[in-house]
């Protein structure tokens, strides 16, 4: 419409802002920006709760203190929760002003993957989320985050492609694609212990060398590109799945090296027994499936979540052990009445019966042959299982949380690539 001043006057629940035509023709704010293109006062009331032509002011019966920190993201691109209020209720006041949750920073991000998991609405998308008086938001005209240069765009796009496989298309490829070169490198490592595996790669050495040199060499560029294009580089070094890559890479150029130097052989004393440590080692690329597969995601968070609760059962069962293998050995050797059981001749050796009987493994390798000894066992077993299953509740209900906010995650980037196919 042809606003009657050059300056326009929004009224969020009665805190007054003032805007030059231009600003509010660019505003990131999709509702906002969406009021210079109105062509009659209908059309602006669909957007608005009121109008006043004369001052030219716009009303919006909507919660002030919220749009008061979706302001401060408009200026500093950060946007976080407003302190005391509900997390669903700002959420709401995003959508309603055009933002989505991917705007929020990370940790804000986690509170409201929470809050929507406690009340049940973790399988709902948020544009199942209807406000009144508002119409669907369509990919073209989402909110933009905050403006980047040309090149410093290209270098987000392309930090998301590698550490984020659901952000993209061509992330999914290339994600796919380094699975591919995990699982090649796997067997080949399994192969690689069978008896006739060291006839078969003398008959075919050059072609067993090609892949193995191309597998490394894909996980090599992979984990420079990656350095290259992280935000910040001590974090990403301080990153486990990043030091695992390391300690994967490592032993290739180790053993490259060594065997440049002369010792090639794995009958070398210490320098063999070196070498087969070392090609074992590659194992851990196992672990660099993590960044494609939700259930090790949630694994990893899980156990760095409670890492509490598992040094507390872990003190559990030391102090547990020590007591029970200290009386087994008491009772199976150390009265010395009758026979001696040679099996609990020391408490560590004691220690092995009382950790399997714990468990509930029992391998019968070792076993009391005294009535005292008998009963103990039985002790051993069920206070074993009780202080077992003593911390298993909480890190339960941790692994349900992790596994519904990388659910919900993961749910958001499918949703944008769905945005992303569309377009």
């Amino acid at each position: 419409m042809k606003f009657g001043k050059s300056i326009c006057v929004l009224n969020v629940g009665g805190t007054r802002y003032a805007f030059t035509r231009e600003v509010i023709r660019d505003f990131p704010l999709r509702r906002v920006s969406r009021l210079h293109a109105c062509a009659t006062e209908k059309e602006v009331l669909e957007l608005c709760d009121d109008y006043d032509r004369d001052r030219n002011e716009f009303f919006f019966d909507r919660h002030a203190q919220a749009f008061v920190f979706i302001m401060l993201y408009v200026r500093s691109g950060k946007l976080r929760f407003v302190p005391g209020v509900c997390e669903l209720s700002f959420y709401t006041e995003m959508l309603y002003w055009g933002l989505e949750s991917a705007h929020l920073d990370s940790c804000c991000q986690k509170r409201l993957d929470e809050r929507m998991s406690d009340i049940g609405l973790d399988t709902l998308s948020e544009g199942d989320i209807v406000l009144s008086g508002d119409e669907p938001q369509t990919p073209d005209e989402s909110a933009p985050p905050i403006a980047l240069t040309g090149r410093a765009k290209w270098l987000e796009k392309m930090r998301k492609t590698f550490e984020e496989p659901n952000s993209s298309i061509a992330a999914q490829l290339l994600a796919s694609v380094s699975v591919i070169f995990v699982i090649i490198s796997m067997i080949m490592l399994c192969a690689s212990t069978l008896p006739d595996w060291d006839t078969a790669k003398r008959n075919t050495v050059e072609e067993h060398r090609i892949v193995e040199a191309v597998c490394i060499g894909w996980f090599t560029a992979e984990c420079i590109v990656r350095f290259l294009l992280a935000r910040d580089k001590w974090d990403f070094i301080r990153h486990p799945l990043n030091i695992i890559d390391v300690i994967a890479i490592t032993p290739y150029y180790v053993t490259m090296a060594m065997a440049r130097a002369g010792m090639p052989g794995a009958g070398l004393g210490v320098a063999g027994v070196i070498l087969r440590v070392l090609r074992m080692m590659r194992v851990f690329w196992l672990m660099k499936l993590a960044r494609h597969f939700l259930g090790l995601q949630t694994l990893g968070l899980t156990l760095r979540r409670c890492y509490r609760e598992m040094v507390m059962l872990l003190v559990f069962v030391c102090v547990a052990m020590a007591i029970y293998s200290a009386l087994a050995q008491l009772l199976e050797h150390g009265l010395d009445l009758g026979a001696q059981n040679q099996d609990y001749a020391s408490i560590p050796a004691a220690a092995w019966w009382v950790i399997i009987s714990m468990t509930t493994v029992g391998y019968g390798d070792v076993y009391p042959v005294t009535i005292g000894g008998r009963v103990l066992g039985g002790m051993c077993v069920v206070s074993g299982i009780v202080l077992l299953a003593l911390p298993i509740t909480f890190i339960y209900h941790s692994f349900v949380q992790c596994y519904h906010e990388l659910r919900m995650r993961s749910a958001r980037y499918a949703r944008s690539l769905s945005t992303e196919m569309l377009q």
